[in-house]
């Protein structure tokens, strides 16, 4: 666009009219059509779709909002992008991509022609072709539109340390009713007008969702003023109802709207940049209010409104190639944009239409953030074997691992100041990462009050002051899906809140995997602590290891999961997550005192390998086991080695094989997973035919399907069995027989040669339980003998 060009000008604003019909054509042309892309000739069967699927209501008036979008991208020379809140509306990002010339660039089979657009209408909603909503296959998307509820979180998370970027995030009124997005206002208490960009939140206010009312849409301009103010934001309304067709005038009203929200964003950041003010600022936002299905047809065939109502929620008319009594409806409507204005002859887009995008990488769909980021920098890894926990003795020193890992944090955040942050929901110094508070601090934009507000600062690293999970996992999102790099850490059992997040994040990784024009992503780290078998004094409410299970149904080349067993192994798995690409990296820790087990070059064998034998706590070297003892996570590797010397003491000559287990998939069949440990390895480990007593802090049907596939089914899991209460952190383990005395009493009883004459010890070891169960009802407190417990070094 000439440096010159009149943006205000009624010929521009006409020109912007023209592309968002070009568009609205566009839109209507992939919902229901296979050929015949401009109507040169009478529509027949062969020209529209078997079964049309997709949807219409958000369209066109997201289509407006695109389109004034890019003409204030231009007006004031912005770096912008778009990310489309208003779930199944796919034709959107796809259409306008396809004006601006991205799409043929990155897919030149769907050319600048006539047989570019009937391939671009084929593909839509069909099989071997493009989603019905936003995903990794559209140019300029980093948000996949599956799941409401996460637009305004990702466009906060990706503007994070990005201080030229805004994102353009609409909403629709629909989604708007879904807790996360409700949750999600208060973003505005966390973006620093210095360090950070800008949202530009655009309510797309069309009145229904599939068959009911929107709640906002029947709220006035005064209610909904009052409401959006409270929650610190600037809210700027455009309306045009369904009896309004000039919409030349709603056009200079956007164009006005627009601009003054841009100029208001500018201002911000220019008074906060040049005066060092970090005041929380009111952002400007955008509500606009226009008819479901504008545009479109009006009335469906027994007379009932479909533009302005629900009815036109999805394909707004019964026209399919089964189907063509009605076909005159479809081309009314395609004809009601007027394509002879919009089209060369040879389908080409009219350049006078072309010239109304931006150029280059301003288009929204090229913008480098939506493709791994602006000036995407690897993480500067800190030595992690320098804040190692010096273990001289197996078990003797005592730790806390998430203590010991806060330091780490802390150097992270030192070294990658603009590129690494921490996320979660309110319980960071809970989860014992003071280190990394003390050096990061809260990032909170609201007035600190002192001392009170312990480690707040309008710049900081943590973003965890909103008790919410979603904002926590979406910002992380909208960090690492634009090239950054962090961790979320929660409560393990309110982890499965977002657990569905993670699936939507998942799926992207594979589909973004798929495009060879994708760049890949950091990793998503997600930190499960106060786990289920130690949260002190919550109780059943906060035991649920569930996460494990979740993720290991997914696809496994995007998935790990770690369980390290002490401070240094963390540390090593650290190590190893922050520099992975394009995985959900799940981190199940405790955060509380622990013996620690393993020296630092023990973890980092450990977790290099992904699991190890443990000769230290084994007594079967150069022999054959009689049973194997595995463990997976803190607490069960502690009641193992417990178990094992309880065993050992009682039965000296008893060979006794431990593994421990860090990288839990490893254990998966070769067949689902390439990373998998070989048949021959796992039974060099596990053998073939031995007891196996398996210490896990998940669900036992994992570890079981883990087995499944291979030689040695002799094998008795010890999990979580979904028995809690409030009570002290072993006897959760009694509770789930994850403790000493029942894995001790397992082995003697699956080992045929010890049914006699260990019975006395099985006796003890019941006779153990009933004891600790009538200690802690008197006492309050776990038995001496386990509190006091150290391991010894087996003779």
């Amino acid at each position: 666009m000439a440096a010159n060009t009149n943006f205000d000008s009624k010929a521009y604003l006409e020109g912007v009219d023209k592309y968002w019909r070009a568009a609205n054509y566009l839109s209507v042309g992939q919902l229901f059509l296979r050929d015949n892309p401009l109507l040169k000739r009478d529509l027949t069967s062969d020209d529209v779709k078997i079964k049309p699927i997709g949807h219409w209501g958000t369209i066109v008036s997201q289509n407006f909002i695109y389109a004034h979008l890019n003409r204030v991208i231009q007006k004031y020379n912005l770096n912008m992008f778009y990310i489309e809140g208003s779930g199944h509306g796919g034709q959107v990002m796809v259409s306008n991509s396809y004006l601006d010339g991205s799409y043929s660039e990155i897919y030149p089979n769907i050319s600048q022609d006539e047989e570019g657009l009937k391939r671009l209408f084929k593909q839509f909603s069909f099989p071997g072709g493009v989603a019905s909503h936003a995903a990794p296959e559209t140019p300029g998307s980093i948000h996949e539109g599956g799941e409401l509820g996460y637009s305004l979180s990702h466009g906060t998370g990706a503007i994070l340390d990005n201080p030229d970027v805004i994102a353009a995030v609409e909403i629709g009124d629909g989604e708007s009713e879904t807790g996360p997005l409700a949750a999600s206002w208060f973003s505005d208490k966390f973006i620093n007008p210095i360090k950070d960009g800008a949202v530009l939140p655009i309510i797309n206010m069309n009145g229904f969702k599939i068959s009911n009312p929107t709640i906002l849409s029947r709220m006035s301009d005064k209610e909904l003023t009052e409401y959006f103010t409270g929650m610190g934001w600037e809210p700027h309304f455009v309306e045009i109802d369904e009896n309004d067709t000039d919409y030349m005038r709603v056009t200079e009203d956007m164009a006005k709207t627009m601009d003054e929200a841009i100029e208001k964003i500018k201002a911000i950041q220019k008074n906060a940049r040049e005066n060092n003010d970090e005041t929380l600022p009111q952002w400007p936002m955008i509500v606009f209010r226009s008819p479901k299905g504008w545009t479109g047809p009006k009335h469906d065939l027994d007379g009932n409104p479909i533009e302005g109502s629900f009815r036109a929620h999805q394909v707004p008319i019964p026209v399919a190639a089964g189907d063509m009594e009605h076909a005159d409806l479809l081309v009314n409507w395609l004809k009601s944009y007027k394509p002879e204005e919009l089209f060369n002859e040879d389908g080409s887009v009219k350049a006078e239409i072309r010239d109304m995008a931006p150029k280059g990488d301003q288009r929204m769909a090229m913008n480098p953030i939506t493709n791994g980021g602006i000036k995407p920098e690897p993480l500067k890894m800190p030595d992690y074997k320098k804040f190692a926990v010096d273990v001289k003795e197996h078990g003797k020193t005592i730790a806390q691992d998430m203590l010991v890992w806060s330091d780490y944090l802390a150097e992270m955040m030192k070294l990658n100041p603009n590129n690494f942050r921490g996320f979660g929901p309110d319980e960071t110094k809970s989860n014992r990462l003071y280190a990394a508070l003390d050096y990061g601090k809260r990032q909170w934009m609201e007035d600190i009050h002192e001392p009170n507000d312990e480690n707040m600062a309008h710049e900081g690293r943590i973003i965890d002051s909103q008790l919410s999970e979603h904002q926590a996992e979406g910002w992380l999102e909208g960090y690492v899906l634009t090239g950054r790099h962090g961790f979320f850490a929660t409560y393990e059992s309110f982890g499965r809140v977002v657990d569905s997040m993670l699936t939507q994040h998942m799926k992207w990784l594979r589909k973004a995997g798929e495009q060879s024009w994708r760049h890949d992503y950091p990793s998503l780290n997600f930190v499960d602590t106060s786990t289920v078998f130690q949260q002190d004094h919550n109780g059943y409410t906060h035991q649920d290891p569930g996460m494990l299970t979740h993720l290991a149904e997914k696809k496994p080349e995007l998935i790990r999961e770690y369980l390290p067993a002490d401070a240094n192994t963390l540390l090593a798995v650290g190590n190893v997550a922050f520099q992975s690409r394009s995985k959900i990296n799940l981190i199940v820790t405790s955060k509380h005192p622990r013996p620690q087990w393993f020296t630092i070059d023990e973890a980092t064998n450990l977790v290099n390998n992904g699991l190890g034998y443990i000769d230290w706590a084994s007594t079967d070297q150069g022999q054959e086991p009689d049973i194997v003892f595995a463990a997976a996570g803190t607490e069960p590797t502690w009641e193992s080695l417990a178990a094992i010397s309880l065993l050992h003491d009682e039965f000296p000559e008893m060979k006794i094989r431990f593994i421990n287990v860090v990288d839990i998939l490893k254990l998966r069949s070769p067949k689902l997973d390439p990373r998998a440990i070989s048949d021959e390895e796992f039974d060099r480990l596990f053998t073939t035919d031995k007891p196996i007593i398996f210490a896990w802090h998940g669900f036992e049907d994992m570890i079981k399907g883990l087995f499944f596939d291979r030689h040695n089914h002799n094998l008795h899991v010890h999990g979580y069995r979904e028995n809690g209460d409030i009570t002290t952190p072993f006897d959760m383990r009694v509770l789930n027989q994850l403790d000493r005395f029942d894995l001790a009493k397992e082995a003697v009883n699956d080992i045929p040669e010890y049914a006699v004459k260990g019975a006395y010890f099985v006796q003890r070891m019941d006779d153990m339980v009933a004891k600790h169960t009538a200690y802690i009802r008197e006492v309050g407190t776990d038995l001496p003998e386990v509190n006091n417990w150290e391991w010894k070094p087996l003779k």
